[in-house]
């Protein structure tokens, strides 16, 4: 059995943890099969409990930028740890943390230092809300903003329909003041502001979506949000988890070119290590408690391994920008190589690409929001994503998710997933 070990330790985990993971796309519930149990890793490449080898092109699904184990952060944390791992209390790292990346994104005065992604989009909407004296928000289908109550909203049937509840354990009461509207149409965007021109406190948006695979924004899209935010007070929010120190030193605000008023971030900013955050103007961070009556806290909030992890990090990113280019090539050159495979062989597959995020869908129709992205095959998915596990090639576990390169990957890294996208789509 070829994941023996893996699947030993699936069937342990199971008896401990609900569902056997901390976190549901690691369960391989949209692909089938056993889910991998990492041993280790280094610079491109995973390592299971069975000993195989990986190519991985989800970097711990972004931060990893520079590859697994890279040295000066490894360096860092354990220069770190062996101070402490956690005060509680003020620490000059943090300063400096803040110092580096306030340097790196434009338009942001002020920063504040969270856990994860999740708690950073949570505060976001609680500061713009604050901060505006208003309560509804607007966010997209198909975006994906953490698990808190006001984000797991579905459709309703109108452009000025209120969400419901996706998700038992979310009231009707938080629903009410998130509105849905589909990801790159302005229209519908417009339509709910028309509807209720001094309601809403914020636009919370992915600027390149990320949870329905990779999406880029049309033409006009954002520039169209910044538009009516700026016409009726509200705020918007752009959601850099993903794109935050990766698409560009200043995310995708600099490689957009397009204003937010609130950002978010993880991922990178962490070095691999929990870590969130948010960033805005002094008028608006100032709303922020100990400042104003916004209140927000965190023990482990600017914890110092996190800190000095993603202070090497960013360091490195800030000396070396050449390090954009470079993946954003990589990331061209696999596009291109599957582009060719794909028309080679005649196979109904869509590819969408914004700097070094890029992913697969096999259907006919441009993927453009989450409507089309959900008319992939997931039959051809999954025999995909397991026909490049088995050839050594580990993809995000979900049709949904898009794909994160490091620049550790060799050309003989990107090679091999070539042959080996061939030869599984040949099997089709």
């Amino acid at each position: 059995m070829r994941y023996q070990r893996s699947s030993a330790l699936f069937q342990e985990a199971q008896a401990v943890i609900p569902g056997g993971v901390n976190s549901p796309v690691r369960a391989f519930k949209a692909v089938g099969g056993t889910p991998i149990f990492v041993n280790r890793a280094l610079g491109s490449h995973l390592y299971d409990e069975d000993n195989h080898r990986y190519i991985d092109f989800i970097s711990s699904w972004g931060p990893l930028i520079l590859g697994h184990a890279y040295a000066p952060v490894i360096e860092a944390v354990v220069k770190q740890a062996e101070k402490g791992t956690s005060y509680g209390m003020p620490t000059a790292l943090e300063t400096q943390m803040a110092t580096q990346a306030l340097s790196m994104v434009p338009h942001m005065d002020q920063i504040r230092f969270v856990n994860s992604g999740t708690e950073a989009c949570m505060s976001a909407v609680r500061l713009a809300r604050g901060a505006t004296g208003r309560e509804k928000i607007i966010k997209f289908a198909g975006c994906y903003h953490g698990h808190s109550d006001a984000f797991l909203i579905q459709a309703g049937s109108g452009a000025v329909t209120f969400g419901a509840p996706s998700s038992p354990g979310v009231t009707q009461g938080t629903a009410q003041d998130t509105l849905l509207a589909p990801y790159n149409n302005l229209a519908a965007v417009e339509e709910l502001f028309q509807q209720l021109p001094e309601s809403i406190a914020a636009i919370i948006i992915e600027p390149v979506a990320g949870n329905m695979g990779c999406v880029p924004p049309k033409s006009g899209f954002l520039e169209g949000l910044r538009s009516l935010c700026d016409q009726y007070g509200a705020l918007l929010i752009f959601d850099e988890v993903m794109t935050g120190f990766r698409l560009a030193p200043g995310g995708a605000q600099e490689y957009l070119g397009i204003r937010a008023d609130i950002v978010t971030y993880g991922k990178v900013l962490g070095g691999g290590l929990p870590v969130g955050a948010f960033a805005s103007t002094h008028e608006v961070m100032k709303n922020l408690a100990p400042l104003g009556p916004v209140y927000q806290a965190g023990t482990l909030s600017g914890n110092p391994l996190a800190m000095a992890a993603g202070l090497a990090m960013l360091e490195a990113l800030d000396k070396n920008p050449s390090t954009f280019s470079s993946l954003a090539h990589k990331t061209e050159r696999l596009h291109q190589g599957f582009s060719e495979i794909i028309n080679r062989l005649g196979i109904a597959a869509q590819i969408n690409r914004v700097g070094s995020m890029i992913s697969v869908h096999f259907c006919d129709t441009p993927v453009i929001d989450f409507e089309t992205a959900a008319l992939g095959n997931n039959d051809s998915f999954k025999a995909y994503f397991h026909g490049m596990l088995d050839r050594g090639v580990y993809l995000p576990p979900s049709a949904f998710e898009s794909y994160f390169l490091n620049d550790a990957l060799t050309d003989e890294d990107i090679a091999h997933t070539l042959t080996s996208f061939e030869e599984t789509l040949k099997g089709f």
